[in-house]
């Protein structure tokens, strides 16, 4: 039995698909049942039909800016949420899959061959800059000291059908605007919710190994490639004319812009490229192109009639 937390969340919509896709049996709590009450969480717990072998964590405070300013609301989310079901997983026997992001390493990047940026391996040092960064980074720190069966994903620019993202955005601002401006400066790789819930399902299929196995820890697990916020945009307007999204004879201008041209109270991450070596090596699993992967989305958009947000 799998356990996901916050399945009503972008990710946990789209993962409870997966897992019943897939046919694996699982149970769902959201906002009513608050990770930072650990109390709660037992509640929830002792009312299963039977402990969880898997307890998925996809409940996070994601409002990178809003959270500079409600830093207690962040953390007992990100911090004191994700001890709580580590807590509760290892007195239950229980291995915990967690969601974690780019914001834990401070954005500027490890040179490698050349003197050119390579992507962030899982073992590089973290160092965020934001009171969101620092509250996942200690969540995944809290989770390691008690809870051996553990892996950490972190996952970057995720966008999805069930909520609010950039891509969506970009959509509506660009059935208005005849101007846009986009960071052309910061580096990243676009991931769709469809691609992480099915790696993250490939994995809840398996039998959990031992604690010492050494599949235990963290992973990078994002679109494959990298872009620009502008890059992403440019491909949302291509891709949004040729499903119809966008009418190509609408006049639209993007305009690159530089970070401190477009201040923001959090301040963003000039590299969040991750490598997904590790993924593949130990589990076999690799994710999708992201321009593939949001050419697929926007299809879907289409085909589904879907409200854009």
């Amino acid at each position: 039995m799998i356990w996901l937390v916050g399945q009503n969340g972008m990710l946990g919509t789209e993962l409870c698909e997966g897992l019943t896709a897939r046919g694996l049996p699982w149970v769902g709590s959201s906002r009513d049942v608050d990770v930072g009450d650990a109390s709660r969480l037992e509640v929830f717990a002792a009312k299963l039909s039977k402990p969880p072998t898997w307890i998925v964590n996809c409940s996070a405070y994601t409002f990178v800016d809003k959270a500079e300013d409600e830093v207690e609301a962040c953390t007992r989310l990100n911090v004191n949420g994700a001890e709580n079901l580590a807590r509760l997983a290892d007195r239950l026997g229980a291995a915990l899959l967690h969601v974690s992001t780019d914001y834990v390493f401070d954005g500027r990047g490890v040179a490698g061959p050349k003197a050119t940026l390579r992507p962030y391996v899982e073992t590089d040092h973290v160092g965020p800059q934001g009171v969101y960064g620092r509250t996942k980074a200690e969540g995944e720190a809290r989770i390691t000291a008690h809870c051996a069966r553990h892996i950490i994903f972190r996952t970057a620019w995720l966008y999805g059908a069930a909520g609010p993202n950039f891509v969506f955005t970009m959509l509506r601002l660009m059935k208005t605007k005849q101007a846009l401006g986009v960071v052309a400066d910061q580096f990243g790789s676009p991931t769709w919710t469809r691609d992480l819930a099915s790696v993250m399902a490939e994995v809840l299929a398996q039998p959990a190994p031992e604690a010492n196995h050494p599949t235990w820890g963290v992973y990078h697990v994002s679109g494959e490639g990298q872009s620009t916020w502008f890059e992403f945009a440019s491909a949302i307007l291509k891709g949004g004319q040729a499903e119809g999204l966008l009418d190509p004879a609408k006049p639209l201008t993007l305009n690159p812009l530089t970070t401190d041209q477009y201040p923001t109270k959090a301040k963003r991450p000039a590299w969040s490229v991750l490598s997904k070596e590790k993924l593949k090596q130990n589990f076999g699993l690799e994710m999708p192109p992201w321009k593939a992967s949001l050419n697929k989305f926007l299809q879907e958009i289409h085909s589904k009639g879907m409200l854009i947000p």
